[in-house]
């Protein structure tokens, strides 16, 4: 038997492979299919189903590309009805991978098709069970991305605390919870950095789990402090729940090199978006496209691009580090970004030999950021992080203007004045700094390190206040 957990940092996103005697499974897959494949090959074994525990919100997932290439049988829970065959398991029902079997626990409440999976070994014994986004390490599903008009929140909510009590709690304490999601997801409020705990444990210091609580209780306990979610979400269920443009299409045309001359061009139209991927200490250095926006690959990437990006058609080209173009494109189409026209072959180098103008963001360090507010210099010093961030802690005299909202409150910025931008570390004022510079807003300067490093340097702040008593 092998269970391996396949997490991906940039989406806090945990897939599985299940491998049993020449049998395999995936559970919930990310968009592209050669890592499955590879490691079923690996094994000697038959992709024999695809299991998803509800439609993802925060991700494409691949199971139908994976279904085609593999003959595998695609599995929802009940209340599934996608565009596409699949198995409608039924609550309690069994699937055979090799020596191994997965039964089926519908757990409604994420969503109404929200599924989990209870790995049964040829012993019986239940060592597994996977969880989706029914239960995570630390919290639960937020119960507010299927409501519709019949289904409210709080009717969500309910549902959820029926089946943690009577399909998941009732489990062996000892069994290991292996959830979709880790802490860094906006599919849930409090969610743990570890991505795996006994159900024991999660009993005593998982706040939704107490012994004592009341349906009323959990309802307002897991309702209370949902911020709204990323735009993107609504396209993503849409996508999980149709058929999409094969991985492989969407691959070969984004990774379609483009010379500079053309480049310009097209970075030139109004339909078209520059992105620059690029390590933020290269891109600050060397400059960029004029107009781009920066989203470095590095950092959290496709969730910021699902955030920012509004068009989920958008077209769009890149710059990219040598060597790095495939996993931009495959990492925009993890959130559904599929219309990537190609990348600038040659990197800003071949931009620069080309003889084309170079735009550059302006870049003060912490101390030189500190010294200025002390003898009054700077007019619009902004803080970009999220406003439960800003709120537990910030610099006295700068304002809130959180990157997530920045298109909505864009308004408020007069392209004739000059802003100095930090966020926690130098990536998010980064990209607001692009996005501000793409918009006409010529005077804007990004603060290297951010509040991490202007914490240091004496400036007067406000009295902390512990994050999680700001949900």
């Amino acid at each position: 038997m092998k269970v391996e957990q396949l997490f991906t940092g940039c989406l806090a996103e945990m897939a599985y492979y299940i491998h049993s005697n020449g049998e395999a499974a995936i559970i919930d897959p990310l968009r592209e299919t050669e890592p499955y494949i590879e490691m079923a090959k690996a094994d000697g074994a038959k992709i024999k189903y695809v299991f998803l525990t509800h439609f993802h919100a925060d991700f494409v997932s691949g199971q139908v590309d994976l279904a085609k290439k593999t003959g595998a049988t695609i599995v929802f829970g009940p209340n599934a009805n996608p565009q596409y065959d699949i198995h409608q398991g039924k609550d309690g029902e069994e699937f055979k991978i090799g020596d191994l079997t997965l039964q089926l626990l519908h757990t409604p409440g994420h969503t109404m098709e929200s599924s989990s999976y209870l790995l049964i070994d040829e012993k019986g014994n239940k060592p597994y069970v996977f969880t989706g986004d029914c239960l995570f390490i630390g919290d639960v599903g937020r119960p507010d991305l299927a409501v519709k008009s019949d289904l409210t929140q709080a009717d969500l909510a309910g549902h959820l605390f029926d089946s943690l009590r009577n399909k998941i709690m009732v489990l062996p304490d000892d069994i290991i919870v292996y959830p979709n999601h880790g802490a860094g997801s906006a599919c849930g409020k409090n969610m743990s950095s570890e991505t795996f705990d006994t159900l024991g444990n999660q009993k005593k210091t998982n706040y939704a789990l107490r012994a004592d609580m009341t349906k009323e209780e959990f309802i307002v306990e897991v309702t209370t402090g949902l911020k709204p979610p990323p735009q993107y979400f609504g396209n993503n269920v849409r996508m999980n729940k149709g058929v999409n443009t094969s991985i492989d299409e969407v691959i070969h045309q984004g990774t379609t090199p483009i010379d500079a001359d053309t480049f310009k061009e097209m970075s030139e139209q109004n339909d078209i978006l520059v992105l620059d991927t690029r390590a933020k200490d290269i891109y600050a250095e060397e400059g960029t496209v004029p107009g781009a926006w920066y989203i470095g690959v590095e950092g959290g990437f496709a969730p910021w691009v699902g955030a920012l990006v509004k068009d989920i058609n958008q077209k769009i080209i890149f710059i990219a580090e040598e060597g790095r173009e495939h996993e931009v494109v495959v990492r925009l189409s993890r959130v559904g970004y599929d219309n990537t026209l190609g990348y600038l072959r040659g990197g800003i180098h071949s931009w620069k030999a080309a003889g084309h103008e170079v735009d550059k963001i302006g870049s003060i360090s912490s101390v030189q950021f500190a010294n200025k507010l002390k003898e009054g210099t700077i007019e619009n010093p902004l803080d970009v992080r999220k406003e439960s961030e800003y709120q537990s802690e910030h610099v006295v005299g700068v304002e809130n203007f959180p990157l997530d909202n920045i298109h909505e409150n864009f308004a408020q910025i007069d392209s004739n004045k000059e802003y100095f931008l930090h966020c926690a570390s130098g990536y998010r004022s980064l990209i607001a700094a692009s996005i501000f510079q793409a918009n006409g807003v010529k005077k804007v300067t990004d603060v290297r390190g951010g509040f991490k490093d202007i914490k240091d340097t004496g400036v007067e702040l406000t009295e902390y206040v512990c994050p999680t008593t700001l949900l």
